[in-house]
């Protein structure tokens, strides 16, 4: 028995690590968008559905609560993910002359995971929505061979 609880031991020490990491993941992209300003929860409405049959063409909209005037209008739209093997999954811009700050597109999402909608406002402060996608038949996962 001792031996087992040793091995076991040593295993969480070699994969929590990598647990870690890919649960950083997603707020490093974030984070890199963002140049590290405070984020906050909020304004942004990121419309996908939760249970997905098909990840190989998932459709997503996002839309950020403004007014969209010449002072107060949404600059930018990011959509980040938390397994696929590009945490980027879109980015948008946008001005006053859009009317209005909503997208749509269509993704690819390797397995069940998170998303995150960042919107950067014209008075440079970042809102956000995050999501959880349970996908039943997950988008083929581009291998080294």
């Amino acid at each position: 028995m001792r031996r087992r609880q040793v091995l076991a031991g040593a295993a969480s020490v070699l994969v929590t690590p990598a647990l870690a990491q890919q649960g950083d993941a997603l707020a490093d992209a974030v984070r890199e968008f963002t140049g590290g300003a405070a984020v906050q929860r909020g304004r942004v409405k990121l419309d996908i559905a939760p249970l997905v049959d098909n990840g190989n063409v998932v459709p997503l909209a996002v839309t950020v609560d403004s007014p969209m005037t010449a002072t107060d209008h949404v600059s930018a739209i990011a959509v980040f993910n938390e397994k696929n093997p590009q945490r980027d999954v879109a980015r948008f811009s946008l001005g006053p002359r859009a009317g209005k700050a909503h997208v749509t597109t269509r993704i690819r999402l390797a397995t069940s995971q998170k998303l995150t909608a960042v919107a950067r406002m014209a008075d440079g402060s970042w809102w956000s929505d995050t999501v959880d996608v349970v996908v039943v038949l997950a988008a083929c996962i581009e291998g080294d061979g």
